[in-house]
Parts: C-alpha cells; sequence; structure tokens
C-alpha cells in the first residue's frame, strides 16, 4: 500500500506511507542496512524491529512481516534504498506494468458484515478505469480490512464517491431482509451470488460498456452469472482469492465497510446500547440483553438469525442450524 499526502497545486504530492511484504532474509538484510546507515532502534509491540532516522520511520511487523516506511523521505527510501538494495525489483510507481489489468474498466465488487453476527450484508460495486485508478491509487485507497479507524473509512469512501470516472452502487440488505432471503436460499453463497448480482446489475446502469467484473473467490462465478439479469448476461465474471488488491475491489470493500459502520453507529444509537462486531462473546452477551428487554423476536431486526450465536441466545426461537455435507459449497 502507498499513501501520498494532499496534491499541491505545482505537482504531485509526494508518498509519506508504504506499506511492502517482506520475506525474514530480507528483514535480516535490512535491519543490518539500517544500522550501517544510522537508524535509531526503538521496541515497540507486534515489532521485530522499528527504527528511525530525520523524519522517517520503518516498523517491521511480526505478522506477515511487512515493512511500514512513513514519513518525509519515504518515496526515496523505497526508491533508491528499499527495492535496489534489499528487495531487488522496482515496483514503487510501476503498478501500470506490474498490474496493467488494474487500469482496465472493470467493476470491482467486495462486500462487508458476511461474518458478524449484528448488523447488515453490505456489497458494493466500483467501476473504474485508468484514470479512476491512478487517483484511487494516489489517495491511498486499499482494502477495508487494512484501515483500522471508522474514521479513515468514512474519509476515504467520500474521495471514492468523488473520484471522476468512478461509477458505483451500494446494496445494504438488513437482518430482516437478509433473514428472509437466506431462508429461501438456504445458503450463504447463493444469497452473496444473488448480492454481486444486483449490485453488477445496479453499476452497468451507469457504465453499461463495462466488459468484466471482479470479485473475491467466495464461490464459483457461476452462481453469479446465474443471478445476472439482461443487462449482466455479457459481462464477463472473474474471482480471485485477495482480490482486494485491486484497486477497484478496494474500493468497494471500502464503501460496504462505510454503510455498515453506518448501520451499526445508526441502530446503536436507536437501542441506547453499543452494538459490538464480529462473534465474540461480547455479541451473545449484547444479544442476550436485548433478547431479555425486548423480546427474542426483536433480535430477527439486528442479527443474522442462522448463525449459532442465536440458537445459543434463544433455542426456543431460533432453531440450531443443521451441519452442511462438506461439499455442500461446491454446488
Amino acid at each position: 500500500m502507498t499513501k501520498k499526502s494532499a496534491s499541491p497545486e505545482d505537482g504531485p504530492a509526494p508518498i509519506t506511507l508504504h506499506t511492502c511484504p517482506i520475506n525474514p532474509d530480507q528483514a535480516n538484510k535490512l535491519h543490518a542496512l539500517l544500522q550501517e546507515q544510522g537508524w535509531k532502534f526503538e521496541t515497540r509491540p507486534y515489532t521485530r524491529y522499528f527504527a528511525q532516522k530525520d523524519k522517517l520511520t520503518l516498523a517491521l511487523y511480526e505478522k506477515g512481516p511487512k515493512c511500514v516506511i512513513q514519513g518525509r523521505g519515504t518515496e526515496e527510501f523505497v526508491k533508491f534504498t528499499l527495492e535496489p538494495e534489499i528487495l531487488g525489483e522496482a515496483r514503487l510507481g510501476y503498478d501500470e506494468i506490474h498490474h496493467p489489468d488494474w487500469f482496465e474498466p472493470h467493476i470491482g465488487v467486495d462486500e462487508s458484515g458476511k461474518g458478524d453476527f449484528f448488523g447488515p450484508l453490505v456489497i458494493a460495486g466500483c467501476y473504474t478505469n485508468a484514470e479512476a485508478v491512478r487517483g484511487l491509487v494516489q489517495a491511498g485507497v486499499t482494502d477495508s480490512k487494512k484501515i483500522g479507524s471508522d474514521s479513515k473509512i468514512r474519509e476515504l469512501a467520500d474521495i471514492i464517491r468523488h473520484t471522476e470516472e468512478v461509477a458505483s452502487s451500494v446494496v445494504c440488505i438488513g437482518p430482516e431482509k437478509y433473514n428472509a432471503i437466506y431462508k429461501k436460499f438456504g445458503n450463504l453463497n447463493k444469497l452473496l451470488a444473488w448480492g454481486h448480482a444486483r449490485v453488477i446489475e445496479n453499476v452497468l446502469e451507469l457504465q453499461p460498456d463495462c466488459p468484466r467484473a471482479l470479485s473475491d473467490q467466495f464461490a464459483n462465478p457461476v452462481l453469479i452469472k446465474r443471478a445476472l439479469l439482461e443487462r449482466g448476461q455479457g459481462i464477463v465474471l472473474d474471482a480471485r482469492t485477495k482480490a482486494e488488491s485491486d484497486p477497484a475491489v478496494a474500493a468497494a470493500s471500502i464503501l460496504a465497510r462505510e454503510a455498515f459502520i453506518d448501520w451499526m453507529d445508526k441502530t446503536s444509537r436507536q437501542y441506547a446500547i453499543k452494538i459490538p462486531r464480529g462473534a465474540s462473546a461480547l455479541v451473545k452477551t449484547v444479544a442476550t440483553e436485548i433478547a431479555s428487554q425486548k423480546g427474542t423476536s426483536e433480535l430477527t431486526k439486528l442479527v443474522k438469525t442462522h448463525f449459532k450465536t442465536a440458537y445459543e441466545v434463544a433455542p426456543e426461537t431460533f432453531p440450531e442450524s443443521k451441519p452442511k455435507p462438506k461439499d455442500y459449497f461446491r454446488r
């Protein structure tokens, strides 16, 4: 991931944040190079090492591992030190060479809330072309799962909506509707395929000549194809793992996440209780409290009732979901 600061009028903004994966051998070589160059090291949580020199910081995180460079001089360090001396290849500024498919006209699709007991399932689609992707990359648009703050999600979502050449659609399926649709389809993959197809159709109304759509490989694209209406029958559907690296999919993931957190915040205010995300023990505690105060039927407005947690909270209202055969989701 690469981030640029606000663009000055006289030229493109300098890069102030860069993230890249790094293997253990490269990490050791980088550590030796930083020592040689006089960087000052500090102990930081979750890092193999953290170093600083002048206005520049470098953190080598244990998870990944990944390297994060931040501050004034990031671009120069990456181009003239990290890439040639450690990584052995030039990537920064060469996205159009390394990822030409990013810059071709296509729709990226992603969802938010799939694994959360409370809240909606939100599916978003984002059409981009070369001009749009250049703007999104410069703004620092990346997979929403890499963004830790809600304020940053909202900031980037606003940038996406105001980026020229971008066309988008967001479908927010609230819990009540989600539960009814899930009951009709009988499994999550078919529901997701239906939602992805609706979003693709919506974006195609804005960009009818778009040739391709890309999503994460949650299921066989045949399911989406079957759910598409007449407008979408001619589009090429691609699905692959880690599709969020594609800026169009990353933008869709941010728009979907924004709608999800907005729903959660609004509903928390409505019920005067902080509704937690995910599927933790706290989630079960809050669900039990709501059921106790307002009745178990109220949960159908707030949660995905096919989750095991629903049965654990109110077994008399929500039957336990039967386990599916191992090959069920291959159908």
